[in-house]
């Protein structure tokens, strides 16, 4: 059989961190009791009127300006009819054939190879309640409801699973630098349809699609279109015909299953919102939601590589979570301007840390300013390396001065050359045998002495000094 090439397009739910929710004043609180950020408006209560959140077509326009998006000088929104629980209204208020934005992409990389995905729209609309399904019943919180929804929808422009772990990836750095989106994916800021079919290479025509709903995890995501890309291509192997559906992703089965015949659009029975006037946007008004934005990750990295002199590799790890680039920034500018130093740090201290923890740089008890402290007192040679480290220790425990904490403990740096040679002629005489394996070209008996003179001073001297002191000894 021909080569069969997966089609894929992604439908992106992101919810905008705005303060109250599209159409009321309801608090957006996703820690919130259940049904307790409700009101008329939320519940759809007959004769309860929406009034469009201009925060909420701020977030929107500017997501599509980081995105290359056009922006639409006047679009509309529509009822989308359904009936489900978490729909109260039994219809939707979304946008239909006049969203806010209109094309634009992004640019991935897999595997070394650069490809541009393009975007076909992002559209705002009203997110859902949250169903919660239990063993004898199901539960509705209906505080998500109304909370407002980016909707942003891709071209049939992905092939493979790891271009859409790339895309998503990618989207989410972007959101989050936007400041349009808090993107965590443990509360559901981020969702995911996915739209995929197989087909011959080089065909005119698309597979039939299927769309698996609400895939709230990027590795789900993953996984998912992993086995539907396998199962479509072994059907269409074997002449078992497929047929446009909605499928439920089990994670812990590691499979997709039937839920449903696909709908199509007029299935929804769109309408304009007679309750909504159009969204006319100014010129203007565009320009300065525009000049508000900030910069994006491609360049903050390009930045880090050519004014901070950062490998590439240290900035793309820096810069792929803002929050943490954040914070190294700060810690340069507390450290005078040592970017590479502050890499080291951030990249293998702070980082083990998160990584441990599950924290976020803000969590922690080490500010940035302490952090660049301690790298001036490593760079001083007031404190050396290994006890910089024992500093770094307190300071994430329990935060403080990291001078303060060397004056403290005693740990200051032992770098005049007389008492260090003391330490080193002690270590020599103590240690003859050493001394000869080292004579006799056994480099590891060097490293052996180094540690007796570090213990000697109780780890005080500077390993810099000691090491030119003792080849000079010895020689």
């Amino acid at each position: 059989m021909t080569n069969l090439l997966p089609t894929i397009g992604l439908e992106t739910h992101v919810q905008l961190n705005t303060r109250t929710k599209i159409w009321c004043g309801c608090k957006v609180e996703a820690t919130a009791e259940p049904n307790t950020n409700v009101c008329p408006v939320c519940m759809g209560y007959p004769g309860s009127l929406p009034v469009l959140n201009k925060e909420a077509v701020r977030k929107t326009v500017q997501s599509g300006l980081l995105l290359g998006c056009t922006i639409a000088h006047r679009s509309k929104h529509d009822r989308k009819s359904y009936f489900y629980p978490d729909m109260p209204k039994n219809y939707q208020i979304t946008q239909y054939d006049q969203p806010l934005c209109l094309g634009g992409g992004i640019e991935i990389e897999v595997e070394g190879t650069k490809r541009f995905i393009r975007i076909n729209r992002i559209h705002l609309e009203e997110d859902v309640g949250k169903s919660t399904h239990l063993r004898g019943a199901s539960g509705i919180d209906y505080n998500r409801a109304g909370t407002p929804l980016m909707e942003i929808v891709t071209e049939p422009d992905l092939h493979s699973a790891d271009e859409a772990f790339a895309y998503l990836t990618a989207l989410k750095q972007i959101l989050q630098y936007g400041g349009v989106s808090n993107c965590n994916l443990e509360l559901g800021n981020i969702r995911c349809d996915v739209n995929i079919s197989v087909a011959p290479e080089g065909s005119d025509t698309l597979g039939t699609k299927a769309e698996i709903k609400n895939m709230n995890t990027f590795r789900g995501v993953h996984r998912a279109l992993g086995y539907e890309i396998r199962r479509q291509t072994k059907a269409l192997e074997e002449g078992t015909p497929l047929i446009q559906e909605t499928r439920r992703w089990d994670d812990a089965q590691g499979s997709t299953s039937s839920m449903r015949t696909k709908e199509d659009a007029h299935d929804y029975r769109y309408f304009p919102c007679p309750d909504l006037a159009a969204v006319e946007l100014e010129p203007e008004q565009i320009a300065a939601w525009e000049a508000d934005l900030p910069e994006l990750p491609a360049a903050r990295r390009e930045r880090f590589r050519v004014e901070l002199g950062l490998p590439e590799y240290d900035a793309g790890v820096l810069v792929g979570d803002k929050e943490l680039a954040d914070y190294f920034e700060a810690v340069v500018a507390s450290a005078d301007g040592d970017a590479k130093a502050a890499s080291n740090w951030v990249m293998t201290e702070v980082m083990r840390v998160l990584s441990e923890s599950g924290d976020t740089p803000s969590d922690l008890n080490l500010t940035p300013e302490s952090l660049g402290g301690l790298i001036l007192l490593v760079t001083k040679k007031v404190v050396n390396r290994n006890k910089a480290k024992d500093v770094f220790d307190i300071l994430i425990k329990e935060g403080g001065d990291p001078e303060s904490i060397v004056k403290e403990k005693g740990w200051g740096q032992v770098s005049d050359s007389g008492a260090i040679e003391g330490f080193v002629k002690e270590a020599v005489e103590s240690n003859p045998k050493a001394v000869e394996e080292y004579k006799s070209g056994r480099t590891a008996a060097l490293q052996f002495l180094m540690g007796q003179v570090m213990r000697l001073s109780k780890g005080k001297a500077d390993p810099k000094m000691v090491l030119e002191l003792l080849k000079e000894m010895l020689a």
